[in-house]
């Protein structure tokens, strides 16, 4: 089964699991998303793997879903022996209970649904699973399959990494990658005992790898935006770590009709000033074109864990139900496209949001 899996031409960079096999201190934390057009409706799963060497303080794997109206559900798999990813490919899965005495492993689905009573499989194109919190009366099972459309980059040359050729050297803190900006899902989830049948639902996925979050970040994601089916993007910005430094830097970038638009620190000027919550702003600027992108929300949100130097930790908000408005035009003002949306993904993170975060002209060098 595992050699169906392999044969995906939009694999982008970094698709595979990182760990060395033996630094203590170390976390991957992968990401999943499938919005059904008709609602609006979003199902993000997130799974992460902290100190997989075993016998650390906070040694384990978690999935995380948020669901529909920003509900959350929650499980950890304290086990890092069920744990499986694969280094060469987008693969990994996590065992919770089970009668199984083998090695943890890709199995059939009717396999994984036989003898597996709580966990995940996941690839570039499959996707399985099934967690409960019995003491909340929660539970989700998920069994669909995605075709890619967008890995990260011009689909008709080679895949990029998103963090640029320097991502290839252990110089970032933390690692990113967007594995699929967009694709198309089928299949079934099944969100306390209630079925969400979906075809050809847009579809993302990303990861972070390293010792643990940046400092503080935020981010937008969305790939449903309204009368523009051909639309994915991606953008965010964070203070991470370089070497012994550490930096403040953001990108926007999107597909858009078979084109990859990327505005990065490399490229361009990007500003941001994002609020506490509540409003996300960023804007860029390159040789042929200029991004304005603004999000908004007047929902709550939902505050999630992340990996951190203490474990994982909630220290995130959320929320899939987002507004947002992309802008491109060129240089001389002529615009080329305007798109909306009402199931943005939102999300700030770390610390401190006592006021907004504003920084002007970031390309080499950020301004505030």
């Amino acid at each position: 089964m595992m050699d169906k899996f392999k044969e995906n031409k939009l694999q982008t960079p970094h698709s595979g699991y990182h760990w060395d096999g033996w630094t203590k201190r170390f976390f991957e934390g992968w990401y999943f998303r499938v919005t059904l057009p008709d609602t609006n409706d979003t199902f993000a799963f997130m799974y992460s793997i902290e100190d997989p060497i075993g016998g650390q303080p906070v040694s384990g794997g978690a999935a995380q879903i948020l669901a529909l109206e920003d509900e959350y559900l929650c499980r950890t798999f304290p086990d890092v022996k069920k744990f499986w990813a694969s280094r060469d490919y987008l693969g990994l899965g996590h065992w919770g209970k089970t009668d199984l005495r083998m090695s943890p492993q890709l199995l059939t689905p009717t396999e994984f649904n036989e003898h597996i009573e709580q966990g995940y499989q996941v690839t570039a194109t499959f996707h399985q699973g099934i967690i409960k919190d019995i003491g909340r009366n929660k539970s989700c099972r998920w069994q669909y399959e995605t075709k890619p459309i967008y890995g990260w980059g011009n689909p008709q040359k080679p895949q990029q990494s998103t963090a640029g050729w320097l991502s290839y050297f252990p110089i970032f803190e933390p690692g990113w990658q967007i594995l699929m900006a967009h694709g198309l899902a089928s299949g079934w989830i099944e969100w306390n005992e209630k079925m969400y049948e979906f075809k050809n639902a847009p579809a993302y996925s990303e990861k972070n790898w390293g010792s643990s979050f940046p400092e503080k970040w935020f981010w937008f994601n969305c790939n449903n935006f309204i009368n523009e089916p051909d639309l994915a993007l991606t953008a965010g910005g964070g203070k991470r770590g370089v070497l012994w430094w550490s930096e403040e830097v953001a990108l926007i970038c999107f597909h858009y009709r078979g084109k990859f638009y990327e505005f990065v620190p490399w490229n361009s000027q990007v500003s941001w000033q994002i609020h506490p919550w509540g409003r996300w702003e960023m804007q860029a600027l390159n040789e042929e074109f200029e991004v304005k992108l603004i999000g908004t929300t007047d929902l709550p949100g939902t505050v999630l864990r992340a990996p951190t130097n203490q474990g994982l930790i909630f220290c995130c908000r959320d929320t899939t139900k987002g507004q947002v408005t992309l802008e491109l035009s060129k240089r001389d003002g002529e615009t080329l496209l305007k798109a909306k949306s009402s199931a943005c993904g939102l999300e700030i993170g770390g610390s401190p949001w006592d006021e907004p975060w504003i920084v002007k002209e970031c390309a080499g060098g950020c301004h505030r």
